[in-house]
């Protein structure tokens, strides 16, 4: 993570932001996708208003998300360029005129990203600290200055182990107080390591993680972009969002803590949540719990008070409970389509293109009209009384509903795909398609819009617990890492500066690894100082402050290179029983803990001979329990790192037909021996760079990976240099494989890779090398 500025909010200024009796929303605006009510209906209206057919301007942009307006400024969300020119953008235009005034270039490493399914999400924007906020699908966070100037950003894939699929969905970030909350499918380290659909929230202004939490279950069954929805609801602040493993959940927004959630798929629940008359409004595309059809809309009782406990509603559980936890039902499908709510009518498209009002009250059927072929994501947006509406392949469509039936009343032709939302402020329609951005007018005598709404806020009670911030850290040998300590309320509002606290090593009950770091301390200024001999470590601290309130805080300790891992330390003692496949029952160990997303991927375990008798020294070899993890990306250092050299030693399972895949990453690149291929292969994203050369690989038997990246003096092009032999022989001295980069990337963690298609052929890797280039 860079940062540019540290200096954090002054607790006066955040205790007015975050507890004030009540906070005005913006109705002139359009800060997030979903709009000022996050409903996605605008506040505006018009005297004789029609869409005008031409665009007032255009923009050279592909891109699937909605844009943001505030101030008269635009912020975007695309992409520019093809194969390996192809970057994603944060663009900054006159919302007026469409000129650009800057733009945020971000190259794609180590994602699955398929199709060029690129921004797939929408930035959002904060009024109070004129900053706006973006994230990607490959994990790149930031914040950057209505005038273009970056304030921070980190890659939450290095750091938190956040997850990629091929469908590239990301959503869109929140702002809550000081805080911005994103959320992600992760594979972090100890308790964090299974895999997850997790939120984050951050510190707006510097970007240091205030808390996460994981309120669904684990395993996912897909990723979702489920943006949360926010209200106050008894004394908390409460977010509601969809998850990857079909809950809808609610969470307290000021500390993470899971409240309630409610079981409607089988899948992932991507769409938006609509809150009405205490209910939450939802809709998903996979197969329901209890029926084999799929798609369901429905609206779920939302309870006056919270337990002090999670309450849970899935019909495993308790299915009457479950039942009656429902006031209606309909069987409308739409798998990341979100609905809107005009007026007591929910209006959504589900995926065969039909429209359709239904009355939210009740869950009856009001009328029904075909807009298109079929849809994906697009989401319909209502300005004063009219649904707009962005078809895959036609344009936009703009239906005027009635009583008991709608009407089409214009469409307009677009150029290239369509899959967002539109945003609406002051009479200028945006629309973002895979071919360019676009900006119509709304012509019109006059325009009104209604008074947003006040959000009112709670004010904070006595001292319950501590908050730490960061809430997770990273300290190399003879480095510190400094903490902020803050006093928070029952409902996690913050009191009052906290100066003073006593430390001490913690272990979480459920740690499965019982681990603590013992080679750094904190002194008064709530500093962790580790000694300059520390090894790597990773465990968590307990602090306790007057009146006995007291937090946790979890980190590594992380040397830089060289780093080096044989894994002969550790002892096999975990049992792992046969399986139906025919696998024998062995033993292993958890692998190394400040690994990130090593968890339920590696173990560590008995070299296994060509007959796949495990013997002899102790090898990291890919686990087969998780499908979701058959591809496994694992960093063993931070985002920061540079000018290193990766070695490992390398092999697959498998015969002449069936093999699998095993690498390194250096520096964002991944250099792997792709089994079935017999190739060496050098890429970030397969998509946007790939370099192979050919290379015979012979099952069960083990090579030598080495690779480098080289920067060039004008700091932007490089080399990626790999090269491959057979273990024990002499090491070559020539490359196997250069490829020639521009830009290179400057910074990443080094890492490794495994991916067993299906857990048929395991990976190996052993004598695991980090050295600094000379």
């Amino acid at each position: 993570m860079r940062l540019v500025s540290r200096s954090g909010i002054r607790l006066a200024a955040l205790l007015a932001a975050v507890t004030s009796s009540s906070v005005l929303l913006h109705a002139n605006d359009w800060l997030t996708w979903r709009g000022p009510l996050n409903t996605g209906v605008s506040l505006e209206h018009y005297k004789k208003a029609k869409l005008s057919e031409k665009p007032a301007w255009t923009y050279d942009s592909h891109g699937r998300g909605t844009p943001v307006v505030v101030d008269g400024l635009l912020f975007s969300f695309g992409y520019h360029g093809e194969k390996e020119e192809l970057a994603e953008c944060l663009t900054c235009m006159d919302a007026k005129t469409g000129k650009k005034k800057w733009e945020v270039s971000i190259k794609d490493f180590i994602s699955d990203t398929v199709y060029n399914r690129y921004s797939i999400g929408s930035p959002c924007v904060d009024p109070e600290t004129k900053c706006v906020y973006l994230l990607t699908a490959y994990g790149v966070f930031g914040c950057w200055t209505f005038e273009g100037k970056e304030l921070w950003r980190q890659s939450l894939m290095e750091k938190i182990g956040r997850m990629t699929f091929p469908n590239s969905k990301v959503g869109c970030p929140v702002i809550e107080g000081d805080l911005v909350i994103v959320r992600g499918i992760t594979s972090n380290w100890g308790a964090d390591g299974p895999a997850a659909d997790r939120f984050y929230a951050f510190d707006k202004e510097n970007g240091e993680l205030v808390w996460s939490t994981m309120p669904g279950e684990s395993p996912p069954k897909d990723s979702s972009f489920s943006t949360p929805v926010l209200e106050t609801r008894d004394g908390k602040r409460v977010f509601y969002a969809g998850t990857g493993c079909g809950n809808i959940v609610a969470v307290n927004a000021r500390n993470g803590k899971p409240l309630w959630r409610h079981k409607m798929s089988k899948g992932g629940v991507n769409s938006t949540p609509l809150l009405y008359k205490n209910t939450i409004i939802m809709t998903h595309g996979e197969e329901n719990v209890d029926t084999a059809d799929k798609g369901r809309l429905i609206a779920v009782k939302l309870p006056e008070h919270f337990d002090k406990e999670q309450m849970v509603f899935d019909p495993e559980v308790n299915k009457d409970a479950w039942l009656a936890n429902e006031k209606w039902r309909i069987h409308l499908r739409s798998e990341t389509s979100s609905p809107v709510l005009y007026e007591g009518h929910i209006v959504m498209v589900d995926d065969d293109g039909n429209m359709s009002s239904v009355n939210a009250d009740t869950g009856e059927k009001e009328w029904e009209i075909q807009v298109a072929a079929h849809n994906i994501h697009s989401s319909p947006l209502v300005i004063d009384g009219l649904v707009y509406f962005i078809t895959e392949q036609a344009g936009i469509t703009v239906v005027k509903p009635g009583k008991d039936k709608a009407e089409i009343v214009q469409k307009i032709k677009l150029e290239g795909t369509g899959l967002a939302q539109p945003a609406v402020a002051n009479g200028m329609l945006f629309v973002h398609t895979q071919a360019k951005f676009y900006a119509f007018k709304i012509t019109n005598s006059g325009i009104t819009k209604d008074k947003a709404p006040e959000v009112e806020m709670p004010k904070a009670g006595a001292p319950a617990a501590l908050q730490i911030i960061p809430a997770e850290f990273v300290v190399a040998p003879g480095g510190k890492s400094s903490f902020r300590l803050r006093s928070v309320d029952a409902n996690g509002f913050p009191v009052a500066e906290v100066k003073k606290a006593s430390w001490e090593t913690f272990i979480p009950p459920t740690a499965k690894v019982k681990a603590k770091i013992e080679t750094a301390k904190f002194n008064d200024a709530n500093e962790l100082v580790a000694d300059a001999d520390a090894k790597p470590a990773a465990g968590a601290f307990k602090a306790t402050a007057d009146g006995g309130i007291f937090g946790t805080v979890r980190g590594r300790v992380l040397p830089p290179p060289p780093i080096k891992q044989d894994f002969e330390k550790f002892e096999l003692t975990e049992e792992v029983p046969a399986d139906a496949a025919g696998n024998a029952a062995y033993k292993m160990a958890y692998p190394p803990l400040p690994w990130i997303g090593a968890r339920f991927k590696f173990q560590v375990m008995a070299n296994p001979t060509p007959d796949n008798k495990l013997v002899g020294n102790n090898v990291l070899g890919k686990s087969f329990d998780r499908l979701l993890f058959q591809r496994a990306t694992v960093f063993l250092g931070t985002e920061a790192m540079s000018n290193y050299t990766v070695q490992a030693d390398v092999m697959t399972d498998g015969n002449r037909r069936v093999k699998s895949d095993v690498g390194v990453i250096n520096q964002r690149y991944l250099i792997q021996l792709k089994g079935n291929a017999n190739e060496l292969e050098i890429s970030s994203n397969f998509e946007r760079l790939k370099r192979t050369a050919p290379f015979k690989v012979e099952a069960m038997k083990w090579y030598t990976l080495k690779t480098k990246v080289t920067v060039d003096a004008d700091n932007v092009n490089g080399t990626v240099s790999a090269k491959v032999w057979e273990q024990g022989q002499p090491e070559p001295d020539a490359w196997t494989l250069e490829a020639k980069v521009n830009p290179v990337h400057l910074q990443g963690s080094p890492g490794i890779f495994g991916f067993s298609p299906q857990h048929q052929k395991r990976v190996y890797l052993d004598n695991v090398l980090v050295t600094p280039n000379k």
